[in-house]
Order: C-alpha cells, then structure tokens, then sequence
C-alpha cells in the first residue's frame, strides 16, 4: 500500500485527516496510522478508495502487477454494488413516476369520465411491467448466473 498516495490524494483535494475520516466513516486515528505508515485492511482501503472515487488499486503499489490481487477483487465488488445501488434508485424513481402519473389518470379519469374505468388499463400495464422489473432487481438478482456456475461445476465432474 502507498501511504503517500492516500496522503497526496487527501492533501490534492485540500482535506483533513478529519474530513478523510468522515467521508470514509473511519475514525480520525485510522486515517493517522494509515499515513504513517500502518498496514490497512482491505475493508478500510475501500472506504478509502470510496471517498476519493477511486479503485482500490490505486493505493497499493502493486496495482499493475496482478490483475487476481484482492484489492481488484474488492474493486470489482465495490464497482457491482455501485451498479446495483443505481438501479435500485432507479426503479424507486420509476415506481414514484408510476404513481404520480396514474394518480393523476385517476382524477382525470373520475371528473371526465366517472362511470368508465379506463385509467386501470396504463395503471395495471405500467404496474406489471414495474413488479416485472423488481423482480428481477430484488427478488432473481444473479440466479442466471448462479446456475450457469452450478450446471458447469455438474459438467466439469461427469466423467
């Protein structure tokens, strides 16, 4: 690990050792001892790769000469659940829309047209196609992959 870097990037974007701490939700002592020179956990160098939005391996020395190191593998966990926070928030941001728009189709539809119940058709299409999507967000996340694994372990083993 290259403290100095840690120290270079802090310094770079005119942060304290305090200000470090908080944006890594380290305390202030780790920050200390990690530039002075103490081995860091691969747990903490991720807060820390975090809060500068950077890869893990761009702290450690030996960045270029392992792609299988650990801080890669942490990189690219860090990178996965990234990908997966945006597109939590983004069908959050679809389900809020979904309801704001048939919300307002209710009204229309209830001073226009009181006696016909045409806003359930988008409200019920628009619906499954968002359970669809959660679904697979929330619910089937990985499971094509975890039997893509599973079927190659059984091939691998048959004789």
């Amino acid at each position: 690990m290259n403290q100095s870097k840690i120290r270079q990037l802090r310094i770079s974007r005119a942060w304290s050792q305090e200000q470090l701490a908080e944006l890594s939700s380290l305390s202030v002592r780790t920050v200390q001892r990690i530039e002075n020179g103490e081995q860091a956990s691969l747990d903490t160098l991720g807060a820390i790769a975090a809060a500068f939005d950077i890869k893990v391996s761009e702290l450690t020395e030996n960045d270029t000469r392992d792609g299988n190191s650990p801080e890669h593998a942490l990189d690219d966990q860090i990178e996965r659940a990234r990908q997966q926070v945006a597109e939590e928030s983004s069908f959050y941001r679809s389900v809020l829309l979904w309801a704001v728009v048939n919300a307002g189709l209710f009204a229309l539809n209830h001073y226009t047209s009181p006696d016909s119940f045409w806003f359930a058709w988008p409200l019920c299409i628009w619906g499954g196609i968002l359970l669809l999507r959660g679904l697979r967000i929330f619910v089937f996340r990985g499971t094509v992959e975890r039997w893509q694994k599973a079927r190659l372990q059984k091939l691998i083993r048959k004789p």
